[in-house]
């Protein structure tokens, strides 16, 4: 499958390597000095979001950090990434389970220094931590956000100056926090994979299919790109606005790894690692294959931000290569048992039944 080559910030042509890294711009040195925080992580009991929590959480910890995690109390604690919070207890976390969204649940917390929302999706969601926050004078109000909120477009890669959905709940949130005049920093993370995530839509996709010897359905080309990020690189960005200090407030950060990958490079890698020597690969047009609900992961057209602003203000670095990363994933994914798990895929059959609409 496709090697690693370099981009720049404008992608200029698609007749590209399949594997791609971003422009590095140049980072500044990371902030001395900075004293130690009180922190609130407030979470979500999402897969995806719950894992970025956790390795925020193991970040900040690590860095001398006093943090607390107050998770709601839906949150199914037996499933992954949950059932790994425990072992934050050793880094000195402490974690709290109660509704954001009463004041009363932060009544016996304290104050801090440095507020993470992990968990609203508009106004009504964050007004309570919000309104602390401003209370506490915190130095940073960090949110997660979503990459999902730009408007479609040709442009690519996506920067944080692009328009975008009106109607986006996160959108609401940032125009919330910045009428407050909270010190707030926005991150838009897209297609987010770790070891310790529930939502496994991504990898497993191509992994189901693969080890079980299926056609893998790819709606579109299978050219176009997509970046998938380690949990682990987007908490590392997030904890970087401690050190920034000021140069982050009022900020928005594309929040992705700097490698782009082709879908059908990506089924392939996948494959690679599965011990798969030549996948099949079915590519069909989404708009004329009759389904009842969307079936593939990824869009039909290329879609992928770029982190470039957060290396230049932030001094954040990509760490984890998905090459290298997938394979782990992969371990993962056998000791889970799913690639033993019996699996039905009605839909990739009524794919299948219809002409493929793409070679």
């Amino acid at each position: 499958y496709g090697g690693v080559g370099q981009v720049g910030g404008a992608l200029k042509g698609m007749n590209t390597p399949s594997i791609l890294r971003t422009t590095k711009a140049n980072a500044l040195s990371r902030g001395v000095g900075v004293s130690a925080s009180r922190v609130l992580i407030i979470q979500n009991k999402g897969g995806g979001h719950g894992e970025i929590g956790y390795h925020l959480a193991n970040k900040l910890a690590s860095d001398g950090h006093s943090v607390t995690i107050m998770g709601d109390p839906a949150t199914k604690l037996q499933s992954l990434p949950f059932s790994r919070y425990g072992d934050l207890k050793s880094k000195g976390v402490t974690t709290v389970f109660a509704d954001p969204c009463d004041p009363s649940s932060f009544a016996n917390l304290g104050q801090f220094d440095v507020v993470y929302d992990n968990f609203a999706k508009g106004k009504d969601t964050c007004a309570v931590a919000a309104d602390l926050a401003k209370q506490w004078g915190v130095s940073h109000y960090g949110y997660v956000s979503s990459a999902g909120m730009y408007k479609p477009g040709n442009l690519m890669p996506m920067v944080e100056t692009l328009n975008v959905k009106d109607t986006a709940g996160q959108k609401e949130v940032e125009d919330h926090l910045d009428r407050m005049g909270l010190p707030w920093t926005s991150f838009r993370p897209q297609y987010i994979y770790g070891p310790l995530t529930n939502k496994r839509d991504y990898l497993d996709y191509f992994f189901d299919r693969v080890v079980r010897g299926r056609p893998v359905p790819v709606a579109g080309s299978g050219q176009q790109l997509v970046t998938l990020t380690h949990a682990a690189d987007v908490a590392g960005m997030m904890a970087s606005i401690i050190d920034a200090g000021d140069k982050a407030h009022r900020q928005v950060f594309n929040c992705a790894t700097d490698q782009l990958i082709t879908v059908d490079t990506l089924v392939a890698l996948c494959a690679k690692v599965a011990g798969v020597p030549t996948p099949s690969i079915v590519h069909y047009n989404p708009k004329e294959v009759q389904l009842e609900k969307k079936a593939f992961p990824f869009r039909d057209n290329h879609f992928f931000v770029t982190p470039d602003k957060a290396k230049t203000v932030l001094g954040w670095q990509c760490e984890h290569d998905l090459e290298k990363e997938v394979k782990a994933y992969f371990e993962g994914y056998k000791a889970i048992g799913k690639d033993q798990k019996s699996m039905d895929f009605p839909i990739d059959d009524v794919i299948l039944r219809q002409v493929p609409m793409m070679a």
